[in-house]
């Protein structure tokens, strides 16, 4: 007998907007949080215990919110928004306010991404004002580290992956373009060190696992593709993962490395194992484009959740292939 479609534990409504972004903080304070992002410039602060907003951050001039993260604990967010600015919050003690803030000088949609480099002190990376520009940027001081800009014409920088590999200077920066091409950066030494061709239309979402040295992105296309590092730092492209309906707006890796969740355009969340890319489940719940995806961090692994943000406003919390759950 076929076991039932799984049903989301519970959903939050109240967004007011689609949620482009979501990002979980569930290992220090009170209570596990989830931070939204919507296409209204509202961020949401979600208390997971009592299932309410216990804060709504407006930072953005009603511009839409495409990224938002914490730094070192749930008190220190940082959200990027398309009017330009990156914020940079302080939520301690009941606050919820900007402290410092960052121009970008990009409208574009491609999301931020963070890297802690020594206690204290961080690298943002960001599309910059012009077409193909990166923009590194020291935190807090604001000071700026570099620009990286490719030889050749590949359009927009639509996704961006900072991170410090276990051997060598790093840290290195995965970005995708509109082009549909993959480029891999040494940001210490301002260098290109890999590129590749990936998809043939724009790539709008990549996740890497850096313990495998693998990624995966996704496009407009009715595929994902997958690619590794070599021990050379050079990217190669393997087999292709057909999808049954076109168009994905996010990736995300479980933190365990075991489960990969894909956030659709056919309103659906497809799960499949990491490891071998075998299929799990498809999670139907919205009535629209589902935009983004987030694991939660909890601890204990029987408390993870995935969470989905999508264009109908509302955000499904799931709990599914928890501990002892086959995903090979």
């Amino acid at each position: 007998m076929s076991r039932p479609p799984p049903s989301p534990i519970y959903t939050l409504r109240g967004a007011g907007g689609a949620l482009n972004t979501l990002h979980f903080s569930c290992l220090t304070g009170d209570a596990p949080l989830l931070f939204s992002g919507s296409q209204k410039g509202s961020i949401h602060v979600w208390n997971l215990n009592s299932r309410r907003a216990e804060k709504v951050l407006e930072g953005h001039s009603g511009s839409s919110v495409i990224w938002v993260s914490t730094l070192q604990s749930a008190d220190a967010l940082i959200s990027q928004g398309r009017d330009m600015w990156v914020c940079l919050w302080d939520l301690s003690e009941g606050r919820g306010e900007v402290v410092d803030s960052v121009w970008t000088g990009s409208v574009g949609f491609c999301q931020g991404s963070v890297l802690e480099t020594s206690p204290g002190i961080r690298l943002l990376a960001c599309a910059g004002q012009q077409t193909e520009e990166i923009k590194i940027i020291e935190l807090p001081s604001k000071t700026p580290v570099c620009t990286l800009v490719p030889d050749a014409k590949l359009g927009m920088v639509m996704c961006l992956n900072l991170w410090q590999p276990d051997s060598g200077p790093g840290p290195l920066l995965l970005a995708g373009y509109e082009a549909g091409s993959l480029l891999l950066w040494d940001v210490t030494q301002r260098s290109m060190l890999s590129q590749i061709i990936v998809h043939s239309e724009p790539i709008m979402c990549l996740t890497f696992d850096p313990k495998r040295l693998r990624g995966i992105s996704g496009s407009s296309e009715k595929m994902l593709f997958p690619w590794m590092l070599d021990g050379q730092n050079n990217l190669q492209l393997q087999e292709c993962l057909p999808l049954v309906n076109p168009g994905v707006s996010q990736l995300c890796i479980r933190g365990d490395g075991k489960v990969l969740a894909s956030a659709g355009w056919d309103h659906r969340v497809r799960l499949f194992s990491w490891k071998k890319l075998r299929p799990l489940a498809v999670l139907q719940h919205h009535a629209d484009m589902v935009l983004s995806v987030a694991f939660s961090n909890h601890q204990d692994p029987k408390l993870r959740l995935l969470a989905a943000g999508s264009k109908d406003q509302r955000i499904s919390l799931w709990s599914i292939y928890n501990e002892g759950a086959n995903t090979g």
